[in-house]
């Protein structure tokens, strides 16, 4: 499966795996940084992971 991945060019960019996997540091989840995922899928846990860190903020 993770070479039909490669083969279509879906996995994450270099890009989302930074801000994942700093993010995920910052929320105190580094389980939701995952090298395998796809670039959609990164997004979704970037976008939840900013949206979480946000309402921890506004405390």
């Amino acid at each position: 499966m993770n070479r039909i991945r490669d083969r279509l060019g879906d996995q994450m960019t270099r890009a989302q795996a930074l801000r994942l996997r700093s993010l995920s540091h910052e929320a105190y989840q580094p389980r939701q940084f995952d090298e395998k995922l796809t670039q959609a899928e990164a997004s979704r846990r970037i976008e939840a992971l900013e949206n979480e860190i946000a309402l921890a903020d506004s405390f």
